[in-house]
């Protein structure tokens, strides 16, 4: 009689139960993110925003020049654009929360490339010298910005966008006069009022 061979065993099991967990942990943590809502956008700076671009308004009707008028409002956009991101990092940190990273990596990368074709439209229409043109493009572009990082944000972000693009369609098709009232309404005041409201109802 031939004896029954013996079945092999499995082999045993290489990887700790602490790393299987932290593993599935990480994994939840990373779909989580991925999935999550960004929540950082600070209403408080909204409002910083929305006073800047006032300044501005008021500032670009004393100036007499092309580029003095250009140089003012870059150097707004600049301070505001400065502003946001410390008010962004500064809710975010208190909430606990990575900036860049989940549902602010890609809030960071819908928002950047129609300010990047802003900043080129600027360049080549100033080249041009049809300024007239500046503040409907960059109102349109800036609220399309906002409407593409609103995707992956709370729900008065788009509305805000697109509130943006209302206000650049105005400035393109208005007549020359109305650009600064369109620029210090459009900027200023829904920055203040969006902001407000954010601030409101998303914690700060």
């Amino acid at each position: 009689m031939i004896p029954a061979r013996k079945l092999a065993k499995p082999p045993p099991d290489t990887i700790p139960l602490h790393d299987r967990a932290m593993d599935n942990l990480r994994f939840i943590r990373e779909t989580m993110e991925r999935s999550a809502s960004f929540t950082a956008v600070s209403g408080s700076g909204g409002v910083v925003m929305g006073l800047i671009a006032l300044a501005a308004a008021g500032v670009s009707t004393r100036v007499v020049t092309p580029l003095g008028w250009l140089v003012t409002w870059m150097g707004a956009a600049g301070l505001a654009f400065a502003v946001a991101l410390g008010a962004m990092a500064y809710k975010a940190r208190a909430a606990g929360l990575p900036l860049l990273s989940g549902p602010g990596r890609k809030f960071a990368w819908n928002v950047t490339p129609p300010l990047l074709a802003g900043a080129l439209l600027t360049l080549a229409l100033f080249r041009v010298g049809e300024l007239q043109l500046l503040p409907g493009v960059w109102l349109l572009l800036y609220g399309t910005g906002v409407v593409a990082g609103g995707a992956v944000s709370v729900r008065i972000v788009p509305l805000m966008g697109f509130s943006f693009m209302v206000f650049g369609a105005a400035a393109l098709f208005a007549p020359l006069s109305w650009a600064g009232p369109v620029m210090a309404v459009g900027f200023g005041g829904l920055h203040i009022v969006f902001g407000l409201i954010i601030w409101r109802k998303h914690g700060g």
